[in-house]
């Protein structure tokens, strides 16, 4: 909205002399007006740029009457927040709470008050500037907490990493974009890529349950303790818990099924083919190129194409074979991301969630 004292305002009315009076009171006030004679020349120029501050319209005009201006005026996203005001020279209660119900936000009885035009312009052209300054500091908030939720979650990843190997690298960040970039390929919108982005981070976070002894230890792990390791899906789905943000639902999602097999000889679940939720399909894929591809305690990395083509071999059995063909075109630029976030970069990187090249 432009500052008050060069609001803009469209004045629609049939009939020429008002109009003129109406538009030089208000241009006193230092106002732009601008006016309209019809309801088809109303509603382009209430479209149009740079749109009007606030709309003062006659109710009674010839044809489309301004009741019927105003409802398309309302039902269009374009000009549905812009305030109407009704000039009428009929002054019936029901009509007027019509008008109101219409989202009008106010009547001003004809003939015109110079004095009472002036005031309830002015009123209500602060109303709307105050509206839409709460609307910017409530997206601004919501920007900040947004911002403290992802930090939050990166950090708590990033612990998990510490507690997993005492050798941390860039493990989130290689996770987190892998996940995307595999989405993409499958064509999932954009804005579930980006939720999986930023979830990916807290899938393995069940493995702070989880003895560091355990997940450090070289070499096979004795039946008793690998039922331990195998615990942390079901662990991490209960540090995340249930919620009603979906990101957060997400994760947990992620955390619960990223072992779940394709033929179901996975766990915790045992869940086989399409029972098993499409965020998790991915993670599974994502889970196994990261650690096979990454220095673990028992073995070195393998490399990016013999890795490649252990996954693959997997479709069917492991990993959903309809993620194949995503996996394949997401690979040229999950090399990129392995080659910019090898762990060789040291201990911390900024960890923020920009596209990688590709």
């Amino acid at each position: 909205m432009n500052t008050p004292a060069r609001a803009r305002i469209l004045v629609v009315d049939d009939a020429a002399d008002l109009l003129v009076l109406i538009a030089k009171v208000l241009q006193q006030d230092g106002y732009d007006v601008i006016t309209a004679t019809d309801a088809g020349e109303a509603l382009t120029k209430a479209a149009e740029a740079p749109q009007p501050d606030l709309i003062l319209l006659d109710v009674e005009m010839p044809g489309a009457t301004g009741f019927d201006v105003c409802r398309v005026l309302k039902g269009d996203p374009a000009t549905a927040e812009i305030p109407v005001i009704f000039l009428t020279g009929r002054t019936e209660p029901s009509e007027q709470i019509d008008g109101l119900d219409l989202g009008a936000v106010d009547y001003l009885g004809k003939p015109i008050n110079s004095k009472l035009l002036r005031a309830r312009v002015r009123i209500h052209l602060a109303l709307a500037n105050r509206r839409i300054e709460l609307e910017r500091l409530v997206e601004e908030r919501t920007r900040q907490l947004e911002s403290t939720r992802l930090q939050v979650i990166l950090r708590l990843g990033r612990a998990m990493e510490y507690h997993e190997s005492a050798a941390v690298g860039n493990r989130v960040a290689r996770v987190s974009r892998y996940v995307r970039l595999i989405a993409e390929a499958a064509g999932a919108k954009p804005h579930l890529c980006e939720m999986m982005m930023n979830a990916a981070p807290l899938y393995d976070i069940g493995k702070l349950g989880v003895p560091a002894e355990l997940l450090r230890k070289p070499g096979k792990l004795s039946v008793p303790d690998w039922e331990r390791v195998k615990k942390h899906p079901e662990l991490g789905a209960e540090i995340i818990g249930e919620h009603d943000d979906p990101m957060l639902n997400l994760a947990r999602m992620l955390a619960l099924t990223h072992h779940e097999a394709w033929d179901g000889s996975g766990y915790p679940g045992g869940l086989n083919g399409y029972a098993i939720p499409w965020p998790g399909r991915v993670m599974a894929i994502v889970d196994t190129f990261e650690a096979m591809t990454t220095t673990q305690f028992h073995r070195d990395p393998m490399s990016i194409d013999e890795a490649a083509a252990q996954v693959e071999a997997g479709a069917g059995t492991r990993f959903d074979p309809s993620l194949m063909d995503a996996f394949r075109r997401a690979l040229p630029a999950m090399r990129k991301v392995r080659e910019q976030y090898s762990d060789s970069l040291g201990d911390m990187i900024n960890l923020d969630f920009s596209a990688p090249g590709r």
